[in-house]
């Protein structure tokens, strides 16, 4: 029997990391875009990371927090909260009552473990925030001290998948549009940000930016994209390839983005 043979009943996963050892990663972006798997482009594929380890999943990077967490770990903890554990997080919670404006996002993560079969990560908490349409962290940026919107916690299904209902960030000045998440392994464990096993920043792309910089209330956010780009950014400037989310939609019915997570477990 071939090694085709035996490995066949291993399913997709397996596939690609055949099709990897065979193949550079031009050819399987172009095999996997024919197939329409670019979703999980992170899984499987030779890794991009820069970490030399070829197999399943490339780790995603490590990044930084920022200086506006809101995890107690910088002043303000929204993981203290009550109602923090949720889906649609463009409302501010307990006794703050603003809502966040802007172009609808939903926003999906996969976690999966970034081992030979990328196995999904199920019941780990995914604590993710992001700046608003005027390129303001909550509880930190001077006219939203007030607010705790656009911070929330999701726990991951069987599938390792959270999503959750959002607006599309600005561009703000020295960055590039991003969204800043961090894992924990279970919502318990996000009492303390000393718990979290990984922290990262997902990019958007600039051709779905420019189309919701056109629109109006991120009039702003066009001039700061202008001035910066993925490679010069002081996050991605190393490769973002594993962290640009991928993502659909248009400005009247909002966006869907999606990113597969691989963290080492």
């Amino acid at each position: 029997m071939s090694d085709d043979e035996r490995n066949h009943h291993h399913g997709l996963q397996q596939d690609l990391r055949v099709l990897a050892k065979r193949t550079d990663r031009r050819e399987l972006l172009r095999w996997m875009a024919f197939t329409s798997l670019i979703p999980i482009i992170g899984c499987g594929g030779p890794d991009s990371s820069g970490s030399g380890d070829t197999s399943g999943c490339a780790r995603i990077p490590e990044e930084t927090a920022g200086p506006y967490p809101g995890d107690g770990s910088n002043g303000a903890n929204a993981l203290v909260l009550s109602g923090i554990v949720r889906s649609d997080i463009r409302s501010s919670i307990a006794n703050a009552s603003g809502v966040a404006a802007g172009i609808p996002l939903t926003i999906t993560l996969t976690l999966v473990g970034s081992d030979d079969s990328c196995t999904p990560l199920r019941g780990y908490a995914i604590y993710l925030w992001h700046c608003d349409q005027a390129g303001r962290y909550s509880m930190y940026s001077s006219g939203v001290t007030n607010e705790n919107y656009l911070r929330g916690v999701q726990v991951t299904d069987e599938e390792g998948k959270v999503t959750f209902t959002s607006i599309f960030p600005a561009c703000y000045s020295g960055r590039w549009p991003h969204i800043h998440f961090e894992i924990y392994p279970s919502v318990e464990a996000t009492s303390s940000s000393r718990n979290k096993v990984a922290t990262s920043q997902l990019a958007l792309p600039e051709d779905v930016c420019d189309t919701v910089y056109a629109t109006s209330g991120y009039s702003q956010s066009v001039r700061n994209l202008s001035q910066i780009s993925l490679s010069s950014d002081n996050v991605f400037s190393d490769g973002a390839s594993t962290q640009l989310a991928t993502v659909t939609g248009n400005t009247s019915e909002g966006y869907a983005a999606s990113l597969v997570v691989p963290i080492k477990v």
